[in-house]
């Protein structure tokens, strides 16, 4: 029993933090466009003028679609069938929990009986309440028709950013969010036809 007490709590903490790690993608789109006509993009560069990060995360995020875009057979041209704009969002949030679980070690003077009298030391469960704080973020990509000027396509990603020093799992973060947001392209109930 007191292995699986000992193994249990790790676990917890390991599937906590995956499940904070994890993008939550929506996406909605155009019943009228004819998604198959599209072969072509550019990026609508006022749109993404307007997002509001670092120029570097804006340009790691149009790398990401450039990959992505070339993956699924579009070429980037001078005349588009799509203009892609990109729009953020961040917010912090806070969360307060209360520790039910936990360990110590614990110490307190007492009388009692001759025997019992004096410090005593041992270990037991405990609990306590805890804060903790993280950023939420949201990285929308938009497709826009260029000969109806409309919006066709628009999905969204929503998880944990890590402000971390580490540019690589920055750039690993990043591909992650366009990636699953772009899987949501095209539509599925048009792709089939």
């Amino acid at each position: 029993m007191k292995h699986l007490k000992i193994w249990g709590l790790p676990l917890l903490a390991l599937v906590l933090l995956t499940s904070c790690s994890s993008i939550k993608v929506l996406s909605d789109y155009d019943q009228q466009a004819n998604f198959n006509g599209y072969k072509s993009y550019a990026f609508y560069k006022t749109g993404i003028d307007k997002a509001q990060i670092s120029d570097l995360d804006k340009k790691r995020i149009l790398r990401a679609i450039e990959n992505e875009m070339s993956g699924r057979g579009f070429i980037k041209s001078e005349n588009p069938d799509l203009l892609v704009s990109i729009f953020t969002k961040e917010e912090e949030r806070v969360d307060v929990y209360n520790n039910n679980f936990g360990w110590g070690w614990g110490g307190a003077w007492g009388w009692g009986p001759a025997w019992a009298w004096g410090p005593g030391w041992g270990w037991g469960w405990g609990g306590g309440t805890g804060v903790s704080t993280s950023t939420q973020g949201s990285l929308y990509i938009d497709l826009i028709d260029t000969q109806t000027k409309e919006l066709v396509w628009q999905g969204k990603g929503e998880g944990t950013l890590s402000n971390t020093k580490n540019i690589e799992k920055k750039e690993q973060r990043i591909r992650e969010f366009v990636s699953q947001i772009l899987e949501q392209y095209p539509p599925n109930a048009l792709a089939a036809q």
